[in-house]
């Protein structure tokens, strides 16, 4: 791939940020289904009966994460799919990278307490996806002042 022209990076940018949304929404949708999806990697704990009051946190925790991303991840989308809304996706897709870096936090604060294998994922798949969501706020942007 050829990424010749700041055009062409800032396209690049923009795919980069509709791919993270659209991935926010079916994570969204995939936590509300089954919660221990994004708690028990993140938590080391299950969501089932058996789990006590650890299980219904669990539940609540991905549930609220699967909602959030729903939110985040189709306002991201529709402002992105506008014409003129470069300065909204810029604003949904920031505070996508906002809520990711606040998650990267939250899991270094608790670092020593979470799952040795597992928290090395959460803590990267986050701060990757508030990477992206910031490179893809400020191309578009920059987009919006350009054009």
């Amino acid at each position: 791939m050829n990424l010749g022209t700041k055009d062409d990076l800032g396209m690049q940018l923009r795919r980069g940020a509709t791919a993270v949304a659209a991935a926010r929404v079916a994570i969204g949708a995939l936590a509300l289904a089954r919660p221990d999806v994004p708690s028990r990697p993140w938590t080391g704990v299950g969501t089932s009966a058996d789990d006590g009051k650890a299980g219904l946190a669990a539940r609540v925790l991905g549930r609220a994460l699967g909602g959030r991303d729903i939110a985040l991840g189709l306002g991201a989308l529709v402002a992105l799919s506008q014409e003129d809304g470069d300065n909204a996706a810029a604003v949904w897709v920031a505070s996508g990278a906002l809520c990711d870096a606040l998650d990267v936090a939250s899991t270094l604060a608790s670092w020593r307490e979470l799952p040795r294998v597992t928290r090395w994922f959460v803590v990267g798949s986050a701060a990757g996806a508030s990477l992206a969501g910031a490179a893809g706020a400020v191309a578009l942007l920059s987009a919006r002042r350009e054009g």
